[in-house]
């Protein structure tokens, strides 16, 4: 299961409805190679679900993810920080082994 944080969720929501995103919108995330340690998050708004799909609900937030990501993302929690160090959506992985400084890539 992916989760999301009450910031995280007053934050989607905010964003979802300052970009006019559709009714159905969902946050998408994932993992692709890249980034300083090895792999690198993705974090999108969708509204179209894809074959092979992990569909979660937290907080009334949707959350989807592509069968391949889930691997490395089980146990997440999505937060989001807006304080004085960095602003933005922050990946709590408890698989990651070590995370890059700016929180954007980690290795398993």
């Amino acid at each position: 299961m992916i989760t999301v944080s009450e910031n995280a969720k007053n934050k989607a929501v905010s964003l979802m409805r300052e970009d006019n995103k559709p009714e159905g919108s969902f946050i998408r995330v994932g993992v692709e190679g890249g980034g300083c340690s090895g792999l690198s998050y993705k974090l999108e708004f969708d509204n179209q679900l894809k074959e092979g799909d992990q569909v979660f609900e937290d907080k009334g937030i949707k959350i989807v993810v592509d069968k391949k990501s889930f691997l490395y993302l089980v146990g997440t929690e999505l937060d989001y920080s807006g304080g004085l160090n960095g602003k933005g959506f922050v990946f709590n992985n408890p698989n990651a082994s070590r995370t890059c400084g700016c929180g954007e890539s980690f290795a398993v």
